[in-house]
């Protein structure tokens, strides 16, 4: 456990001035990610804001406000929101969403009855691994071409492909070389990098910003009145699985936290609160019309540089990213942002999210030299990678990232050979 004293401790409230400081920090470092995720998957940025903050502090809430941690846009149901958009347009993408954080309330419930323990051995790196690769790669081909092609006529330009090079090298840069605030917020970084580069070579329609009202209600989105409420085998097949599988990077992030400010998360407040947070917050999410939240890497960052582990700080950064979603320039400014800016920050997002899928069976030292390893890894890559399904009439659709997970997961239980969890889940 960290033994270095904090600045600020976990029920400290923070001066006024440094409460606004501090909780821009933690708005700015969550900033780019979660409007990014709207913006690839066709749903309000404005919406992402609020549904963020209101989803933080419902996670505060529930876990006793002891943990102190931010919830923004989920990267891994970029997929499933769009496969479910295609089914049956905005609406399912929202059942589906109100779905996975049903999934996430269940198996709090599981947890708080029978331990943590049957999720890991449920889960295990060799499968978590490689379904998080998959979550990664799958989107490749969504980050090239939003970084090549011009959206207007769908064909390769050189230019706007110059504005993603741009983008992606400041990115790049800032999180390598980035010091201070810069640290982390490369993401937010390199696009306003490459957002000054396209407004500069005439490829940003800056008017849409100037119209704008300074204040502007969000594009919201309620089941029952914008949309039938319709759950379905395809919704459910495109969902579950991966709520399931990204269960996991939640556990990480209460592992880690717990190791950055000297708590022990799992045992208190408890596993199962902070998943039933999660689970709530993606639920508040789905019934205004936001994607999925998940507890951010980039504020733990923050809390690890700063030393300040205040909850009161967090909150201030949820009530300020609320506020944010009603004010309409910068709705309109998240709006004027070129594809090939995003397509840029992208191509290392996801290739991010890939890499991490290796770190994971790295860290927890999967052993490759045994065939059991390597056929599940394996297995589980190019199902997902190469778009593999299941169809059974017009109503069941299994595929792709959801696809190599149930796979990956039947062939951990039914494979001989299969070792018991470690009690840390990525074997730190």
């Amino acid at each position: 456990m960290n033994t270095n004293k904090p600045l600020l401790g976990i029920n400290d409230k923070p001066t006024s001035s440094q409460w606004i400081t501090l909780s821009l920090q933690h708005l700015f470092a969550m900033f780019g990610a979660t409007v990014l995720v709207p913006y690839l998957i066709g749903l309000s940025p404005a919406v992402a804001l609020v549904s963020s903050g209101l989803g933080t502090l419902a996670f505060l809430f529930i876990t006793k406000f002891k943990v102190p941690a931010y919830l923004g846009s989920s990267f891994a149901f970029i997929a499933p929101v769009i496969a479910a958009k295609q089914l049956g347009g905005p609406g399912a993408a929202m059942i589906g969403t109100f779905i996975a954080g049903i999934v996430y309330g269940i198996v709090a419930l599981l947890i708080k009855k029978a331990g943590y323990r049957w999720i890991m051995n449920l889960l295990p790196p060799v499968v978590v691994g490689p379904v998080i690769m998959v979550i990664g790669l799958a989107l490749a081909s969504t980050a090239v071409n939003q970084a090549m092609n011009n959206p207007a006529t769908g064909k390769y330009n050189l230019l706007f492909f110059s504005v993603a090079l741009v983008t992606l090298l400041a990115t790049i840069l800032f999180t390598i070389f980035g010091k201070g605030v810069f640290s982390f917020i490369p993401i937010l970084a390199g696009i306003i990098v490459g957002y000054l580069y396209a407004l500069a070579v005439g490829v940003v329609d800056f008017k849409q910003v100037l119209d704008a009202d300074i204040f502007a209600m969000p594009d919201f989105i309620f089941p029952f009145v914008d949309y039938k409420v319709n759950i379905n085998a395809a919704i459910l097949a495109l969902f579950v699985p991966v709520a399931i599988v990204t269960l996991t990077e939640h556990i990480g992030h209460q592992l880690v936290l717990s190791k950055v400010v000297g708590k022990d998360y799992i045992k208190d407040p408890g596993l199962h609160r902070s998943i039933l947070g999660d689970g709530t917050a993606t639920l508040i999410s789905s019934l205004i019309g936001g994607p999925s939240k998940t507890t951010y890497g980039e504020n733990i960052g923050v809390l690890a540089i700063t030393k300040v582990y205040s909850v009161y700080v967090l909150a201030g950064a949820a009530v300020l990213a609320i506020a944010f979603g009603f004010i309409g320039k910068i709705t309109a400014l998240i709006n004027s942002i070129p594809a090939p800016v995003m397509g840029g920050v992208s191509i290392l997002l996801f290739g991010i999210i890939a890499s991490s899928g290796l770190r994971i069976l790295i860290e927890a030292k999967t052993d490759f030299s045994k065939n059991r390893n390597l056929v599940i890894a394996s297995v589980i890559l190019v199902t997902g990678i190469g778009g593999a399904s299941i169809h059974i009439g017009d109503q069941f659709k299994l595929e792709g990232m959801a696809l190599a997970a149930i796979i990956g997961i039947i062939l951990n239980i039914l494979l001989p050979g299969r070792e018991k969890a470690k009690e840390d889940l990525f074997g730190e």
